[in-house]
């Protein structure tokens, strides 16, 4: 009887086991959400903050050296052209436009004799009192007094140059920018001065970043607005685009040009919204993203056995809500956006969504 019992505990525990093993070879489908692939078209763009420059702007800087005397200006004034900004302690040159001129006094003098003298020996020469060798003598000292005169003519000139650049006037009309200079400071020839932004044209300058331009330069139209005031947007076009790197930075500098009646003071913070041209991809949520051995990969569905596959794919772009997919999905694969996260190579499925 025994025996019996212990055969039928047997059986028991083997029909036992048998439903384990039919349970683990056979588990239910894993419900997911699916998203069927379709190709789209993705337009890379960024806002890249900037503000508002002159679109011409000169360092101005003293020709001559010396102690500024005076500074009549400051960063944030409006000049005109011509206007004084500052001047430098002019004595030196005072005196140096005095001795050019006493200069050219003696030359004056030394010509007017030496003329008298070579008039006097023409007409001597005329009724051969004299030789002609007096008379050469006489042309030539009159020669050499007319060229001095000249010398000096230039020296004062020159010297008169030289007090005028003790004043720094404004090339144009135009705003203070900077300025670098002080009264009782001893300055050298063309170190800056004053940073002077002519009136008239404006441009937007942004720096941007270097990767932006892996899409491709950015079109030309671009809409601009200030921070402070986004709705006043405007649509202008690019005017400049550096050629060459911030080596510091890692940016490339874009110049847009404004309109004249865009009436933004320079200085003001603006936001420009930079595109480049469209491109083809397929644009995917970034619930569908996983990763396979470190590289970004998704899970797609084999729509004849309902099993998933992990894919590796390329992304082009990652964007806020959703990435770009330039290469590893086609169109019409259907790829897993939600559950995919306990999913297994081979594993079956039960999908909903398009």
């Amino acid at each position: 009887m025994q025996s019996f019992r212990m055969l039928g505990i047997g059986l028991a525990c083997a029909v036992l086991a048998a439903c384990e093993e039919k349970a683990e070879v056979a588990p239910p489908p894993q419900q997911v959400r699916v998203v069927s692939a379709a190709d789209a078209q993705h337009q890379p763009g960024a806002e890249i903050t900037g503000e508002v420059k002159a679109r011409v702007q000169t360092e101005l800087s003293f020709r001559v050296s010396g102690r500024v005397l005076e500074r009549k200006v400051d960063v944030g004034s409006h000049v005109h052209a011509g206007d004084v900004l500052a001047r430098l302690n002019d004595t030196e040159q005072q005196a140096d436009v005095s001795v050019a001129r006493a200069a050219l006094e003696s030359a004056q003098a030394v010509l007017a004799q030496k003329t008298l003298a070579f008039n006097r020996a023409s007409s001597l020469l005329q009724s051969q009192a004299v030789p002609r060798a007096i008379f050469d003598d006489a042309q030539k000292e009159l020669l050499s007094a007319q060229a001095s005169l000249e010398a000096a003519e230039a020296a004062l000139a020159t010297a008169k140059d030289a007090l005028s650049y003790t004043e720094l006037k404004a090339a144009a009309d135009g705003i203070i920018t900077a300025r670098s200079i002080e009264a009782g400071q001893v300055v050298s020839a063309a170190q800056p001065a004053f940073t002077i932004a002519h009136d008239g044209p404006r441009d937007a300058v942004f720096d941007v970043f270097e990767a932006f331009f892996l899409d491709g330069r950015p079109l030309n139209d671009v809409l601009v607005a200030p921070v402070s005031d986004p709705t006043r947007d405007v649509h202008t076009n690019i005017r400049e685009v550096s050629p060459v790197i911030d080596a510091k930075a890692g940016t490339i500098r874009i110049k847009v040009g404004l309109q004249e009646s865009t009436s933004w003071p320079l200085g003001t913070p603006v936001v420009a919204k930079l595109r480049t041209a469209p491109r083809d991809g397929i644009v995917l949520p970034y619930t569908a993203i996983a990763s396979a051995d470190g590289e970004p990969a998704v899970w797609l569905v084999n729509t004849q056995n309902h099993t998933v596959s992990l894919r590796k794919i390329s992304v082009g772009r990652y964007r806020q809500s959703d990435f770009i997919v330039t290469r590893g999905v086609a169109p019409q694969d259907l790829v897993v956006t939600e559950g995919g996260k306990f999913l297994k190579e081979g594993q079956a499925v039960a999908w909903e969504g398009k």
